[in-house]
């Protein structure tokens, strides 16, 4: 039986929801630690409901703090434990997914995932591994988990776009191309910015100053990607 993720949402600005975008936060963090991002998105997707769920398990030594699965090098959980937890999160999110375009009346095309590192490898994920596709996947500072894996068992392709520090000391920037080989082996398109000499803290700050939107033609066909990196970020776009 799946988990019931408890969310925090900002309704859409116009008051009339189109489309939704689901942020997923990182370990030790909870709901609220991205919905802020609503505020400056919302301006450009004013149609849209930004919707933010607390991850399945509360993390140990860290209060108000949820985790998608165990980390064995922070928690000393196992491998085996960390799976376990992963492949039970998975069910979770694809669940609430499940729920949140029945109750929204979305398609969907209409939804896109929105993650930072925990929540960026559970978007990863999940979203390929979906029938249909998803409007797209924005993800900060994460990985691809079992990318060998992927080539047999994804079933959708949606636009991703990957951002990452280059003096990430939790998810080294190895991450970033590792994850763009195993899905550009898999036929993904993607954008990739790597920005130089920005720590992990530093980017998560720098977000919501960024001048760049996550636009869509609609978000009921498909979602683009229109990132306008300041000097000193490295970008790369696979079609």
């Amino acid at each position: 039986m799946t988990r019931v993720l408890q969310t925090e949402r900002k309704e859409a600005l116009s008051g009339s929801t189109r489309s939704a975008v689901v942020f997923l936060h990182g370990y030790g963090a909870n709901a609220a630690d991205l919905l802020g991002l609503a505020d400056p998105l919302g301006e450009h997707l004013p149609d849209t409901l930004f919707i933010a769920p607390n991850a399945p398990e509360i993390c140990n030594g860290i209060p108000m703090g949820f985790q998608w699965f165990p980390i064995p090098w922070i928690d000393e959980s196992s491998e085996e434990e960390s799976m376990r937890g992963m492949q039970a999160a998975v069910e979770d999110l694809n669940a609430f997914l499940d729920a949140l375009m029945v109750d929204e009346d979305l398609l969907p095309e209409q939804v896109v995932l929105f993650g930072f590192s925990q929540g960026t490898m559970m978007g990863l994920h999940v979203a390929p591994r979906r029938e249909d596709a998803i409007a797209g996947m924005v993800g900060f500072s994460g990985r691809l988990m079992e990318p060998d894996l992927l080539v047999d068992e994804v079933l959708s392709r949606p636009p991703i776009l990957l951002i990452h520090g280059d003096q990430d000391d939790v998810v080294p920037i190895a991450s970033l191309p590792e994850a763009a080989d195993g899905l550009q082996k898999r036929d993904f398109k993607m954008c990739l910015h790597m920005f130089k000499k920005v720590r992990r803290m530093a980017l998560l700050l720098m977000v919501c100053r960024l001048p760049w939107h996550l636009c869509a033609t609609s978000l009921g066909c498909n979602a683009v990607f229109d990132v306008k990196p300041k000097p000193g970020a490295i970008a790369l776009c696979v079609n």
